[in-house]
């Protein structure tokens, strides 16, 4: 899903028109994606030896590192997380040492402008955006499962204030969730079973979901499935950059070209769409979800400047979620190392 969600933002970003040779660059929704994985580590963590934690507070301070490494707003940074003036201790963890974390790599209006407000306090920081950086940068969460889905809208609303752009992340987050889990009856199956589970699912485990959102989007994954791909049919779907039409043109892109070697094709349609970034982000995230690593290309994936970092990240959140190697209040940790990499703050 990582690897899947970063080829497509590449892929969007490009629109679908990638150079020959070359390391391919990450976007920035695969930027603030790998904070939000670092992010949930972190709370983990801090839940596992704290014995209480609230995650979107965790993941407001990695998109604070991530804006620290970016420029923006550094002294307010500086003085909400290190008010101490120790600059050598901030930001922590192995992830603010990744140098192509710190370029700049596109626009992320809303969450740039909460983020420079952030000696508001988190009730007034918000911006009154829906933008697509909501639901893209918030996937990650759907790996954690229903339970930790439910904080999906907190996480969106730290920066984005439209209802919309928090319900559209939250339901984003539950077909990944499908996606991930989902178990072909026969290899090389297509991911309109899964997406058609977690549509189902959609009422009870992505709730609130109104009526019209829910017949949004599966009036688009039919259009996936009955009819032949049409980029006039996907930017009417996804006309803007705003997270309701990164959802719905994303699962149009992935009923339409649902196989698993369909990845590239799918993304390609994807980024074609007036917002081709966001778009071929959740198409691609939902692909490499249901499909699983085999069925991303090896010469994209080789060649992406985050591959070993989003390859870590989703090895790191999986293990941290079954096997805490930084212990916890009772048990030892069983890697030394972990705690350093991980601070649970």
């Amino acid at each position: 899903m990582m690897l899947g969600l970063a080829l497509g933002d590449t892929l969007g970003v490009a629109r679908g028109g990638l150079p020959a040779g070359g390391p391919l660059r990450a976007g920035v929704s695969t930027q603030l994606a790998c904070f939000t994985a670092e992010g949930v580590i972190r709370a983990q963590v801090r839940g596992n030896h704290k014995g209480i934690c609230y995650a979107p507070g965790v993941v407001l301070h990695a998109y604070s590192r991530w804006a620290f490494l970016q420029g923006i707003a550094v002294e307010k940074l500086r003085a909400r997380w290190a008010p101490s003036g120790d600059d050598a201790a901030w930001p922590d963890g192995w992830l603010a040492g990744v140098p192509a974390l710190a370029e700049r790599r596109g626009s992320a209006p809303a969450t740039v402008a909460a983020l420079s407000r952030i000696g508001e306090g988190p009730e007034r920081m918000a911006t009154a955006s829906r933008g697509s950086h909501a639901l893209t940068r918030a996937l990650p969460i759907a790996v954690t499962g229903i339970g930790g889905i439910a904080q999906v809208a907190d996480v969106a609303a730290l920066t984005h204030g439209d209802p919309a752009a928090r319900s559209a992340t939250t339901h984003a987050a539950v077909l990944v969730h499908h996606c991930l889990t989902y178990t072909a009856p026969e290899p090389g199956g297509s991911a309109r079973e899964a997406l058609q589970a977690g549509l189902t699912a959609l009422p009870s485990d992505g709730r609130p979901i109104t009526d019209e959102e829910h017949s949004r989007l599966a009036a688009a994954f039919r259009h996936g499935v009955d009819e032949p791909p049409t980029t006039d049919r996907l930017a009417r779907l996804a006309p803007d950059a705003t997270a309701p039409s990164a959802l719905l043109g994303g699962l149009y892109a992935a009923a339409c070209f649902p196989g698993p070697a369909d990845f590239r094709a799918a993304t390609e349609f994807a980024a074609h769409a007036p917002d081709g970034a966001s778009v071929a982000c959740v198409a691609g995230a939902l692909l490499g979800a249901v499909h699983g690593i085999q069925a991303l290309p090896v010469d994209l994936v080789s060649r992406h400047e985050l591959a070993w970092v989003l390859d870590t990240l989703a090895r790191d959140l999986v293990l941290e979620l079954d096997d805490s190697p930084g212990g916890s209040e009772y048990i030892p940790e069983w890697d030394p190392h972990w705690l350093g990499r991980y601070p649970g703050w």
